[in-house]
């Protein structure tokens, strides 16, 4: 068996990320075996079943789908999407090259296994159709989802992080996940996107109504950001304004 070039280079780029530390199948560091992104949800999720006997349909609709959510959110998606649909070949008993893929069970990339053998075999049939279209990295489906509405609207009428969060109605860590996801669904820069950019993509591509009114905030690049204290801005934008907000005044701009 060969693994290609491609597949090698497709791993390196996803375990040489800066947020792969930070994708949702990482082993919870206070719970081993369950995973970072749901300390709830054990790492067993993404499969493959290796129980005994047969896994109730039940049990396994249920756990893809969890493992589904989560990915949906991580910061490497695209980058794990790639590398899951990457192949390797082999010869076969009458000296044919046979495709396969590199990981061929398993939840990987916000995909299925069966999701990502349908596209190969679309592949090699050069046959492309509506049920073997590849979800493009950033689907808007996972985009359009109420809470992340929600952090959209309260992004364009705040520009503190911890009063995005409060008015988007969740913690600090979850609204910056949240916020990296999206740069990462619209195709932005996670270094270099501005809030006004992100903003201005999410408008473009209705997750938010285009009469939305966005409060100007400058060219700071404050979009993604994997952490709950704010260190990772700071970082990015050492420069940047704080907001300062008085106890008796939280609601003057």
């Amino acid at each position: 068996m060969t693994t290609t070039v491609d597949a090698i280079a497709a791993r390196q780029r996803l375990v040489d990320d800066r947020h792969y530390r930070y994708r949702g199948c990482a082993p919870d560091p206070d719970l081993p075996g369950m995973s970072a992104g749901d300390p709830d949800v054990p790492l067993d999720a993404w499969g493959p079943y290796t129980g005994d006997g047969a896994e109730a349909q039940k049990t396994r609709l249920d756990r893809e789908k969890t493992a589904l959510q989560i990915c949906g959110r991580c910061p490497v998606l695209g980058l794990c999407r790639t590398y899951a649909n990457t192949t390797v070949t082999e010869t076969d008993a009458n000296g044919r090259q046979v495709e396969h893929l590199v990981e061929p069970e398993g939840v990987l990339g916000g995909e299925l296994a069966l999701t990502r053998h349908r596209r190969l075999i679309a592949r090699r049939h050069d046959t492309v159709t509506a049920d073997t279209t590849p979800t493009p990295v950033g689907s808007m489906v996972e985009a359009r989802t109420p809470q992340r509405r929600e952090l959209l609207l309260a992004l364009a009428r705040e520009t503190d992080p911890e009063r995005v969060a409060a008015l988007a109605g969740m913690d600090v860590r979850t609204a910056n996940w949240h916020r990296s996801a999206l740069v990462g669904m619209l195709g932005l820069d996670r270094d270099r996107a501005t809030r006004d950019q992100l903003l201005a993509a999410a408008v473009e591509n209705r997750l938010i109504p285009r009469s939305t009114r966005i409060r100007p905030d400058g060219p700071w690049p404050y979009a993604a950001a994997p952490t709950a204290d704010g260190v990772r801005q700071r970082k990015i934008a050492p420069r940047r304004p704080v907001q300062l907000v008085l106890p008796a005044l939280e609601n003057v701009p």
